[in-house]
């Protein structure tokens, strides 16, 4: 008896999981279950892992609709069937064409017309006509009797009970955005969508014989199956897995020596240890594109990061794709790939966020956009947008609308309306919402790409499976990572500005150098890394600060412990604690000692759990990695896991260790195991932290423009102009004869970018640079507006923001000038005039302008003051009691200090309460931080943006003063003149 199916990834329509779905398939009798989600194929390969568990047999395929209109549903006879399905609805989704009321004729699909559709059809041999339950009695007068080998059986559920129909009601008011009492079947609302018994089924359609028997064959006509178990990817890079091996050995050995220069028995071991494995489990072209699409790069002048496990490899490492050595910081090949690990491993390729696309564009082109595309991901629907969602199907005006969302549970939202809804919302959480885009997962096939999904097409521009990174990994496909960062933009364009304003050349690539470098430690152990990636934020400058960190392998710990997991579990604090004190470690066995010296005896890295498994406990390197991955939780209930568990304490058994001491390292391990950090991970945003830290000590103008540039760091704009300015650049507001759309430095003038005037356009700004490019600067206001036919108002705004201060005149006259010159007219911009006619010139009273109006306007237009800083609007001249540097000369004592705030933190306390970590600026441009406990902060709360007054006790933890903040005051600034 065969059932059709919709699961909620027949998105907003849908209300069982697929897994509900076969259960409840399996539940109500049915032998076999069709999942015919609508235009996808998002949950096609879980329902079959779903209906084989239920021992029911899966068919699969897509029901078509066009908007809310039901056009015909494909069912896949096997796998040729399933990719003309998929390729049928590609086409139309990838150019965004409308179905058509007929499919194509297919070769190994059936296609099923709903009888509703009132369509009396010639209908080729793989296609047939549904009737569905509510149809039967119309069957009896309709002339399709007469094609009773074409009828089929076609009940359609997609909800479990009356609940269910109810919630399936409600998705499909969001999905057409209407009221709930405007629902019509017109909405595409199913009117019979619940389960009911195979046998009440069956009784129903008795009537018509030939419908069961013709279901019933149809049945064995659409048997789908497949193969799990095989790898899915390009299975070769060059012709055969034999010349991939010769290939990759000759490309491995060749950066051997490249990397390593003299014999290097130990790199040279590992290597053949690696390529014997990789040779093993096929992975050999999985390394080749990946190097492929490295070459691709530099060839462009590409920056790149290589991260991830991958940086557990010497051969990676050897190929260029890490700047990560694993000899060096002792990482095992088998944390990356092992024969026991049962997911895939993957490459994280970083580049620049405005050079990404161009690889990904090249990996197209040179893999085959059939065989390519970028992994899709699942957008779900969450409390505060379901709760906004089901608010407006019930008519919910705005203002109750934004009180539900902010105190859902409130006594004043108790009423029956609120009740549904909440209740409405605890049934929608977590349910599919809308496909979207994994953050960078690429999928290179080795067969057609739509042998496994239908292709989306995002505003991307890339055609994109409608399965996630999870289904990826279930069917067999290793995802290459091809991730963009502002952190490299960073990098890359430091480089340039450097070359461009210095004509000095810098490779960013030469990690080693900069690990060595004085000036470098000296800097990263400063903390004053403002810019620098990863390493930026008040918490990572006060840990390096803390760690007196001025090297590598100290900066690669520093990376990882700074993780919420490690941080909050307390390791951080017993890390620095054991830094400081390294002679009072008590390490509970040789072994735990002899692996964990590093860091202190305590496991900062996923890898100190391989480690202390392999060493201490015996396990080898694959079962010690396996049962990490198991510790994350997602496998801690499979029985392997206990295996493992069980295999390392027989053989503490065996090593003679003591049952207590056993039990201790055993705690520890399993306790850190679900928060750890990879520290290959930890490793590459080292490299990268470096890079962008050299850029900064010996070229800080450049780097801080390229931050500026780049819009990708920890802090506001305004933060890196401060610390352009501090590390002495002469910062300049826009102007028309100097700026550029982006930021630009010329020696040490750096003149800020249009980009950042607001409310001036993009296209206005790019003109004006064009024309002053191909014509020569501008010589008065006349001539300006003459050239680029601007109007009034963004006229206005360039003037209040000084960009015509090369006239000669003050705001005020120019305003007046503006005015005149466009007051009454609209500037028509044209051919050049032929003839000039002069200005007339006319007398001005004098006019009042003041400096303060100056930082207002900079405040409204920029978002920060240029000319002034915000210690000079303010009323007072009192410029607090401590400045930064002396806080060490006041520990212990109540002091009062001025700054002006960056950023906060929030966090709660172990009970509950709020407490906050703020960051600030003081009159002399540095940084000093505070803490604001619960009890300060009731009575003491943060006001926004501006200067504070704070009054607190300097207090120290290993070397890094802060300040406990007893009372704060937000200061006012002077009046605005302008108003």
């Amino acid at each position: 008896m065969l059932a059709f199916g919709h699961s909620y990834y027949s998105l907003r329509f849908g209300t069982l999981s697929v897994e509900d779905l076969a259960a409840e398939a399996v539940a109500q009798g049915y032998k076999a279950l069709a999942l015919t989600d609508i235009n996808n194929t998002s949950g096609v390969f879980p329902f079959m892992k779903a209906c084989l568990e239920q021992n029911i047999q899966p068919l699969v395929g897509i029901q078509f609709r066009r908007d809310n209109q039901l056009l015909y549903t494909g069912l896949a006879q096997n796998q040729k069937g399933f990719q003309e399905l998929n390729s049928f609805l590609s086409d139309h989704l990838l150019i965004h064409k409308p179905l058509p009321d007929a499919p194509p004729a297919f070769a190994y699909a059936l296609i099923i017309y709903p009888f509703a559709a009132g369509h009396i059809l010639k209908l080729r041999e793989n296609e047939f006509i549904g009737v569905a339950p509510t149809d039967l009695n119309k069957l009896l007068f309709s002339d399709l009797r007469q094609q009773g080998e074409k009828l089929l059986m076609h009940p359609l559920f997609t909800c479990k009970n009356a609940e269910g129909y109810a919630l399936h009601r409600h998705l499909r008011a969001i999905d057409n955005n209407i009221l709930l009492s405007q629902l019509t079947p017109a909405h595409g609302l199913t009117e019979s969508a619940c389960f009911i018994p195979a046998a009440q089924l069956l009784a129903q359609y008795a009537r018509f014989p030939e419908l069961i028997r013709n279901s019933e064959k149809l049945v064995t006509q659409a048997a789908f199956t497949f193969d799990f178990n095989t790898r899915k990817n390009k299975i070769n890079f060059t012709n055969t897995a034999y010349d991939d091996k010769l290939l990759l050995e000759k490309l491995a050995r060749d950066g051997l020596q490249k990397r390593y220069g003299l014999p290097n028995k130990v790199a040279q071991q590992r290597v053949e240890k690696e390529l014997a494995i990789i040779d093993k489990l096929g992975f050999a072209s999985y390394f080749l594109i990946t190097e492929d699409v490295i070459s691709y790069a530099r060839k462009r002048n590409f920056y790149h990061v290589g991260r991830g496990s991958g940086a557990n490899s010497v051969v990676a490492y050897c190929l260029g794709l890490t700047d990560v050595d694993p000899i060096e910081l002792d990482l095992y090949f088998e944390r990356f790939l092992n024969p026991k690990r049962t997911s895939p491993p993957d490459f994280d390729i970083d580049f620049s966020w405005d050079e990404r696309d161009e690889v990904l564009d090249y990996i197209f082109k040179r893999y085959g956009r059939n065989y390519t595309a970028l992994l899709g991901a699942m957008s779900t629907f969450q409390q505060n947008s379901i709760l906004r969602e089901l608010g407006k199907v019930y008519g919910l005006p705005k203002t109750e609308l934004d009180a539900l969302v902010t105190n859902p549970h409130t006594a004043s939202h108790a009423d029956h309306l609120t009740k549904q809804i909440l209740h409405y919302s605890q049934m929608l959480t977590d349910f599919p919402n809308v496909r979207s885009i994994h953050a960078g997962g690429v999928l290179i096939s080795e067969e057609p790409i739509t042998n496994y999904t239908a292709l989306d097409m995002p505003p991307k521009g890339f055609p994109t499976s409608q399965w996630d990174m999870y289904t990826a990994e279930n069917i067999g496909f290793e995802k290459l990572d091809i991730l963009s960062q502002r952190g490299i933009g960073h990098i890359k364009e430091t480089v340039h500005l450097v070359w461009h304003n210095q004509k000095i050349k810098v490779d960013a690539h030469e990690v080693e150098r900069f690990k060595k470098d004085e000036k470098v430690k000296a800097q990263l152990k400063s903390g004053d890394t403002i810019g620098c990636f990863y390493i930026e934020s008040p918490a990572m400058r006060g840990l390096l600060k803390k760690l007196h960190c001025d090297n590598y392998l100290s900066l690669v710990a520093a990376s990882s412990i700074i993780r919420p997991g490690v941080a909050q579990s307390g390791m951080m604090r017993a890390y620095i604690q054991r830094f400081h004190a390294p002679d009072k470690i008590e390490y509970l066995h040789p072994v735990m000692e002899e692996q964990l010296k590093e860091t202190y005896g305590v496991m900062v890295y996923q890898e100190d759990v391989i480690k202390v498994c392999h060493h201490f406990a015996g396990l080898d390197l694959s079962d010690a990695d396996v049962l990490r991955r198991a510790m994350s939780g997602k496998y801690r209930s499979k029985k392997e896991f206990q295996k493992l568990v069980d295999k390392f304490f027989e053989n503490c058994r065996a090593k003679g260790y003591p049952e207590t001491l056993t039990q201790e390292v055993w705690r520890q391990v399993e306790s850190f195991g679900g928060y750890s950090f990879s520290k290959a991970h930890s490793a590459s945003f080292a490299v990268e932290s470096y890079q962008s830290l050299y850029l900064k000590t010996y070229y800080p103008l450049e780097f801080m423009v390229a931050v500026i540039n780049n819009f990708g760091g920890f802090y506001k704009t305004w933060i890196y102009v401060q610390q352009a300015q501090k590390a002495g650049g002469v910062i300049h507001l826009p102007c028309l004869n100097h700026s550029r759309l982006t930021t630009t430095i010329i020696g040490r003038d750096i003149y800020l970018g249009f980009i950042h005037v607001q409310n001036l356009e993009q296209k206005l700004a790019h003109s004006i640079v064009t024309e002053r490019e191909q014509n020569g600067l501008y010589i008065s206001l006349e001539d300006f507006i003459q050239r680029t036919g601007l109007t009034l108002e963004p006229l206005l705004i360039l003037i209040r923001v000084q960009a015509l201060r090369f006239t000669g005149h003050d705001k005020k006259k120019l305003l007046w000038e503006a005015h005149f010159l466009l007051g009454h007219k609209v500037n028509t911009h044209g051919a050049p005039a032929l003839f000039r006619e002069p200005a007339k010139q006319f007398t001005l009273p004098t006019l009042c302008h003041t400096a303060v109006e100056d930082a207002y306007d900079e405040m409204e237009l920029l978002g920060f003051p240029v000319t002034h800083s915000y210690f000079d609007l303010l009323i007072t001249t009192a410029r607090g009691d401590v400045k930064t540097k002396e806080m060490g000369r006041y520990l212990g004592q109540k002091v009062r200090m001025m700054g002006v705030l960056v950023t906060t933190k929030y966090v709660r306390t172990v009970k509950g309460e709020i407490m906050q970590f703020g960051t600030f600026l003081d009159v002399a441009g540095d940084f000093f931080d505070t803490v604001h406990f619960p009890q300060s902060l009731k009575y003491w709360p943060f006001k926004g943006n501006g200067v504070y007054l704070l009054y607190g006790k300097i207090v120290e933890e290993f070397g890094f003063p802060s300040m406990e903040v007893e009372k704060l005051a937000k200061l006012p600034f002077r009046k605005d003149p302008r108003y």
